[in-house]
C-alpha cells in the first residue's frame, strides 16, 4: 500500500505542554515551530499543534458505542505495524498513561481484528492508534 503523508492541524490550549507531549511521550521528531505552533513527524505524517482556546470537544467529548467501548468523537490517529503498536502501547503505560480505553484487541476472531487504544493528550484531543495483524483487513467488511 502506497500512502501519501497526511497534514493535521489540531488546537492545542497549551503549546509548551502539548509540545513536551508529542516531542517527549511520543518521542516524535520536531520540524518547523514558531511561539503558538509546532510541526511534528507523526509516524511519517505531519502533525501540527496549534495554539488555540480550548473547544468544546476538549472538554467533554462525545462518544459512540464500538465493540462494547465508549469510543470518543472526534478522534485521530495511526494505523501502525503491529510491533509499532506493542512498542507505543508499552511507551505509553510507562509514562503512566490515563487511557480512554486500555490497549487490547478488537473484534477478536472476526473481519477487521485489530489492536486498539485510546487516550487524551493534555489538551483534550482523543487519540486512536491502531494495527492489524493482517494489513488486508483496514477496510474488510
Amino acid at each position: 500500500m502506497n500512502v501519501q503523508p497526511f497534514h493535521l492541524a489540531i488546537p492545542v490550549f497549551d503549546v509548551p505542554l502539548a509540545r513536551a507531549f508529542y516531542r517527549d511521550v511520543f518521542g516524535l521528531e520536531e520540524g518547523r515551530s514558531a511561539e503558538a505552533w509546532v510541526d511534528f513527524n507523526f509516524f511519517g505524517h505531519q502533525l501540527v499543534i496549534h495554539h488555540h482556546p480550548k473547544m468544546p470537544y476538549q472538554q467533554a467529548a462525545g462518544t459512540n458505542s464500538v465493540d462494547g467501548h465508549d469510543v470518543p468523537v472526534p478522534h485521530f490517529g495511526v494505523v501502525l505495524t503491529w510491533e509499532q503498536w506493542e512498542a507505543l502501547a508499552t511507551r505509553l503505560k510507562a509514562a503512566n498513561t490515563e487511557f480512554i480505553i486500555e490497549p487490547y484487541i478488537r473484534f477478536k476472531g472476526q473481519v477487521g481484528e485489530q489492536a486498539t487504544m485510546f487516550f487524551l493528550d493534555p489538551c483534550g484531543n482523543a487519540l486512536e492508534f491502531k494495527a492489524f495483524k493482517d494489513m488486508s483487513q483496514l477496510f474488510a467488511k
